[in-house]
């Protein structure tokens, strides 16, 4: 929208939305309507009202060339970001739309377990992005519940796993870089113990390479759990499930942390 003509130019309702819509998600949004974001603005305007189509299609993809991708995409989006664009760049060159007008690059947010404040890695959260997005949530129903399986499979593998275990082709860090298991899927638990146990500060160049092979190693079990899915042979194998277990959201070792002052949730009313 040109705003220097407002008062001399009728504004149709696109436009005034196109308008709004810019000023609202600011620079990065623009950035990533510009890069296909406007079908999206299209598609919504032809099928004003109707719900958005999901599931995705998926083809079966290289667990080895996603976890290279996912490892050089760190160096430029991060852990979540990077993990989504090596499975989603190759779904696009391999079905095209809708995965073309997908805004990757917008999940930089979720680096340094979203917005550095060192909740669930990003690595994670970017795997259960593309494993809904191909599958389904799993407060979808019965058809969907794989979708569920393969990323709370994910975040049980990943604080289970001696990580990384990805080792690039050509690494960026020629440092030997150490393994360590979080026994968590958070961010914060799981830098901070390879921290401790590397001795390797928060800015150093071994550990951003330590995550990019983190992010690298997700990306690669997370498509060896959908190529299984695909071929109808996916067996979920974490049978975690907090509320049932708990009565809240949370996970299975809070004691390591927090100790005696866990709250206990009260019984659900019958």
């Amino acid at each position: 929208m040109d705003f220097k003509k407002i008062g001399d130019a009728e504004i149709s309702r696109r436009d005034l939305m196109l308008g709004a819509g810019k000023v609202a998600i600011g620079a990065a949004g623009i950035a990533a309507l510009s890069s296909g974001g406007f079908g999206l603005i299209r598609n919504a305007e032809a099928k004003e009202g109707s719900t958005e189509k999901w599931p995705w299609p998926y083809v079966k993809l290289d667990p080895d060339k996603t976890a290279e991708l996912a490892y050089n995409e760190w160096y430029r989006v991060f852990c979540g970001a990077a993990v989504i664009s090596s499975v989603f760049t190759q779904l696009r060159e391999k079905i095209g739309e809708p995965y073309k007008s997908f805004p990757i690059d917008s999940f930089v947010f979720l680096e340094g377990g979203m917005a550095g404040w060192g909740t669930v890695c990003g690595s994670n959260a970017g795997a259960n992005v593309v494993s809904n997005v191909i599958i389904g949530p799993r407060i979808a129903g019965p058809d969907c519940e794989h979708g569920h399986s393969v990323g709370s499979d994910m975040m049980d593998w990943y604080s289970n796993t001696a990580l990384p275990i990805f080792t690039p082709k050509e690494p960026k860090q020629k440092t030997a870089i150490i393994q360590t298991t979080a026994n968590s899927p958070l961010c914060h638990v799981s830098v901070g113990k390879w921290m401790k146990k590397s001795g390797f500060a928060l800015g150093s160049a071994e550990r951003k390479d330590r995550c990019a092979r983190v992010a690298a190693s997700v990306a690669h079990k997370l498509v060896v759990d959908l190529n299984a899915w695909k071929d109808g042979k996916f067996e979920p194998k974490s049978s975690w499930t907090p509320g049932k277990s708990v009565g809240i959201t949370g996970q299975q070792n809070c004691n390591e942390c927090h100790g005696s002052n866990i709250p206990t949730p009260p019984m659900a009313k019958k």
